[in-house]
């Protein structure tokens, strides 16, 4: 099958209706045996070391996998770096298919962007309909694995990332995924609940890879994980426009708000983490953050992929005895 490389999560119906596969490239970059490594060769062709390492490895996975000819790129409600990543992509002889979220999450603005890409490849809506409804089912089953983590505390931080990153794209295969998930969801049931510190966790996924193993080691676990989890369309909806409405990524930082801090009463978190990457224009909604959520908050910030440092793993520890 042909896949499509995406920059952040979009309309993956569209894309499947299509008979094609959407690919996540923030997936493929951070999951690489390397991704320091792509990282590196970005800056080796010309990419500025104060650009967001995200959007460096995109730029180097695009060219290491050539088999994704295509990318859409998502060029209103993600990263102020995309335009460039795209103006790059295309001198590399990639076709790039922009696609925006609008400001002010306009229905018919919304509805016009999501038929353009439709028109882009050949579906109607009979077809993105039905691959809805597909990709809805596996949906259900990882909002029961969240409800799991919250609810009932059988799910680490991790495996609750993990699964709802990955309905970006379904890991290209909706039917698969869903297995695994099932299967998931069979071997946590008789586990016991833990309690830990509830934390939750704001902004994009982390660069760095061992986290949520990390704050589990001194007592902590996470209970929300925001971005990742509207990455699931939690909001059971038969309108494709009205889910992409629903879904606050995109949106700005007070639409993300009123998710974070209804999470926050519903899950009874003690703390929250604020993520924000090194040279992202995200950092400065930072201070919106901690002025409207009455819950202590620790910001981190991320450069490149790898282990958590030593100035952070302190913070962190400073951050879990206050909470206790």
């Amino acid at each position: 099958m042909t896949r499509i490389g995406i920059t952040t999560t979009i309309p993956a119906e569209v894309v499947y209706a299509a008979g094609m596969v959407p690919v996540d490239l923030n997936n493929v970059f951070i999951s690489d045996e390397n991704p320091g490594a792509l990282v590196e060769e970005a800056e080796f062709a010309g990419y500025p070391r104060n650009i967001c390492a995200w959007i460096k490895g995109i730029y180097s996975t695009v060219l290491k996998h050539r088999d994704i000819k295509t990318v859409i790129a998502v060029t209103q409600g993600d990263c102020s770096n995309t335009h460039a990543l795209m103006e790059t992509l295309q001198l590399a002889g990639v076709e790039v298919i922009p696609f925006a979220f609008p400001y002010d999450k306009d229905a018919d603005l919304l509805r016009l962007q999501i038929e353009k890409l439709m028109s882009a490849f050949g579906v109607s809506w009979v077809s993105v309909n039905a691959a809805k409804k597909r990709l809805d089912d596996v949906r259900k089953q990882v909002w029961e694995l969240d409800r799991l983590t919250w609810q009932e505390n059988k799910v680490g931080g991790w495996p609750n990332h993990f699964y709802q990153v990955s309905c970006s794209d379904f890991n290209g295969n909706p039917e698969e995924f869903g297995c695994s998930v099932s299967e998931f969801l069979a071997k946590v049931a008789t586990q016991p609940d833990c309690t830990r510190l509830r934390l939750g966790y704001t902004g994009v996924p982390p660069i760095m890879n061992d986290l949520y193993d990390y704050l589990e080691e001194r007592g902590a676990q996470v209970v929300f994980n925001e971005v990742q989890r509207q990455f699931t369309m939690p909001f059971n909806t038969s309108d494709m426009v009205e889910q992409y409405r629903l879904y606050t990524y995109p949106y700005g930082i007070f639409c993300r708000l009123e998710d974070i801090q209804r999470e926050a009463s519903r899950r009874r978190l003690d703390g929250i983490i604020h993520y924000a990457q090194s040279f992202c224009f995200r950092q400065i909604e930072d201070l919106i953050i901690r002025k409207k959520i009455v819950l202590p908050v620790l910001t981190l910030e991320g450069d490149n992929p790898g282990r958590l440092d030593a100035r952070t793993r302190l913070r962190l520890d400073v951050f879990l005895e206050m909470l206790r």
